[in-house]
């Protein structure tokens, strides 16, 4: 096996994408194929025995369509739980765990599990410029998600992360998909809730919520749902990210000021939103944010697939 023909390969299946990716030894994507969960039209979400199942059908498709010769895999990696921590689990990451172990055995090669969150921090950290190398603080927003994390990278490539924020009852992503749904967009809600937003001639004002760490945006959802019906609906999406980014503005203003670190790494589908990026990026101009392009910000394998080269290499 030559060096420009080893892979590494990543899986992630999350309540909302199953995902597979390879990378090579020079830390570059060579596949990265994704199959959105399908949603019932106006439901907001699966349940996870039924997101389960989805994967275990999808699975097979996504491996189909790797064009690379599985003797040149050098290891795999899974996302097996979302957390790195104590008693973190969701059912819907055992089939990933279960096709990469299975493969992993076949071929006599590594298979390493990883966490969720872990896989979002590694995409960030593969997709963005000059990374920060020690200690930085990440911002994970999505529909299962809503932290803010201190990380340090430690030297064998694991994690410290301590949660300095988190929301108190809704996540960002789902106070996104159920004004979607609300307003007709299918689920998941956000591509085309930005898209109803940049035709906005104004912005609905939804109050903000913030106190020593602690956000929320189950108030702001009751704020908004009473708004419908007496705005249009571009300016309700408007509001919706504009609600969003006073509160994180809050929550990082906090944040740095508790902990002297002005490096933030975004990560999570919301993260990937524009209007939230570039409102963020105009309020914090001496700082250090880390922007990926969005599709390391959604759920994907191609964090996996980067630890797993870094530690099998």
């Amino acid at each position: 096996m030559t060096k420009s023909h080893r892979y590494f390969m990543g899986i992630d299946t999350s309540n909302y994408t199953t995902s597979n990716a390879v990378v090579n030894c020079k830390l570059e994507v060579v596949a990265d194929h994704r199959k959105v969960l399908n949603v019932p039209k106006e439901q907001r979400g699966l349940r996870q025995s039924e997101a389960l199942f989805q994967h275990v059908k999808n699975l097979p498709e996504l491996f189909e369509q790797l064009q690379i010769d599985a003797n040149d895999l050098v290891a795999i990696t899974a996302s097996s739980r979302p957390r790195p921590v104590d008693n973190s689990y969701m059912p819907v990451f055992v089939p990933g765990v279960s096709f990469g172990r299975s493969l992993a055995a076949v071929l006599q090669i590594p298979f390493k599990e990883i966490s969720h969150q872990e896989t979002h921090i590694w995409s960030g950290l593969l997709a963005v410029d000059n990374p920060p190398i020690n200690e930085f603080l990440v911002l994970q927003l999505s529909g299962g998600t809503s932290e803010l994390l201190k990380v340090r990278k430690n030297d064998d490539l694991s994690f410290t992360i301590c949660q300095i924020g988190s929301t108190i009852d809704l996540n960002a992503g789902q106070f996104i998909d159920r004004i979607g749904v609300l307003l007709g967009l299918d689920f998941p809600a956000g591509a085309m809730l930005e898209e109803l937003a940049n035709k906005a001639s104004s912005s609905v004002s939804i109050p903000s919520y913030h106190k020593q760490g602690k956000i929320s945006f189950a108030g702001p959802l009751t704020a908004t749902e009473r708004l419908i019906r007496e705005h249009q609906p571009e300016d309700i999406a408007l509001g919706v990210f504009s609600n969003i980014f006073r509160t994180i503005k809050k929550l990082l203003e906090w944040a740095m000021d508790e902990t002297k670190i002005s490096d933030v790494l975004f990560v999570g589908g919301v993260a990937s939103n524009s209007i939230i990026r570039t409102n963020l990026s105009n309020s914090f101009r001496n700082h250090n944010f880390y922007f990926a392009e969005p599709k390391f910000c959604r759920d994907n394998a191609i964090g996996s697939a980067f630890y797993a080269a870094q530690k099998f290499r």
